[in-house]
């Protein structure tokens, strides 16, 4: 081997760790605007069908949280409150830390189950099941 190609294979392999790391889940970064007293996320739907859950459930979670009432219009939410799209994205990564996410084995592949006035996370990658703290219905 050449002086080129032992540097090469040696670039590559300080290289390859790091691409490896890119997670198969990245939830899609919220497209908010402000138009007068009200924030429009026009990319809703999407984020909503990305995280396998029904816009309803996640539109209630975001107006409790933000504390801003929204209506959903065709496929964007819009909160009447002027919010930045830092504190949207904050409150969507906490979303999907407790309904989305498997506490397990840390993967999305999750569904949510109603039980006896309970609601729980199912996970279908490793079967585990636990409940939800957040109240949401």
């Amino acid at each position: 081997m050449t002086d080129y190609e032992k540097l090469l294979n040696e670039a590559y392999e300080k290289i390859k760790p790091i691409a490896g790391k890119r997670e198969r889940f990245e939830v899609p970064e919220p497209k908010a605007l402000i138009e007068g007293n009200k924030t429009i996320i026009t990319n809703f739907l999407q984020i909503a069908s990305y995280l396998r859950r029904d816009p309803q459930h996640l539109k209630k979670y975001l107006e409790k949280e933000l504390a801003a009432p929204g209506k959903l219009d065709k496929d964007r939410l819009i909160l009447v409150r002027k919010l930045l799209k830092e504190r949207i994205s904050e409150k969507i990564k906490s979303y999907v830390g407790e309904f989305v996410i498997c506490k397990e084995c840390g993967k999305p592949d999750t569904e949510l189950l109603r039980q006896d006035g309970f609601m729980f996370v199912h996970c279908l990658a490793c079967g585990a099941k636990h409940s939800v703290r957040a109240k949401i219905r």
